[in-house]
């Protein structure tokens, strides 16, 4: 199912805390990783075709959102019971290929989805150096299967306008893309809807 984000979070809202595992066993909570300039939350996983799409540059633009010192973390929510391929050894392998080289972690009572409102993957929380939420909606324009190809130009303009000071949109384009995959019983308001 395609689903676009809620804007469940409102813009200025604090972080939601989190302490997650990666695919290794690495315990990784939000202390830890955010960034001295900012914190870029991401709900993604391996198959959805609009985080495969995305996927590669998405390393690309946190490496230079990094040099400015926004940190990335990618979250994946997903039910992994029903959805295997999302499971922990093709997190590492899709982390790998990808180039990531920021933490992949896993959420799985799906709590903290939940409390960032994250409806879909990929799904993107961009924060200020206060952990307050400046930025949500999508990556770019491109979409998978529509000949474009993604560059992150929307998401990095605004971690540009976020390190300027400058006033967030008050209405961006929502991120579009799968639905998380939610455990039965565990869907929140939003996708009941």
């Amino acid at each position: 199912m395609k689903v676009s984000s809620t804007f469940t979070l409102p813009l200025g809202a604090k972080a939601p805390d989190f302490s997650l595992p990666d695919a290794h066993g690495q315990w990784h909570s939000l202390a830890d990783i955010r960034g001295a300039s900012g914190t870029l939350v991401v709900f993604a996983c391996n198959h959805c075709p609009f985080v495969i799409h995305l996927a590669t540059q998405l390393g690309a633009v946190a490496d230079q959102l990094g040099r400015c010192g926004i940190a990335t973390v990618v979250i994946n929510s997903n039910d992994l019971a029903a959805f295997p391929q999302d499971g922990p050894e093709p997190m590492k392998e899709f982390a790998a290929q990808r180039g990531w080289d920021f933490p992949y972690l896993i959420d799985a009572s799906q709590q903290v989805a939940k409390a960032y409102g994250a409806a879909c993957t990929p799904d993107f929380f961009l924060f200020d150096a206060n952990l307050a939420l400046y930025y949500t909606g999508q990556f770019d324009e491109s979409r998978p299967n529509n000949g474009s190809v993604a560059t992150g130009t929307v998401l990095s303009m605004a971690a540009d306008h976020m390190l300027a000071n400058m006033p967030p949109d008050p209405s961006p384009v929502p991120s579009t893309g799968c639905n998380i995959k939610w455990i039965p019983g565990q869907e929140p308001q939003w996708f009941l809807k």
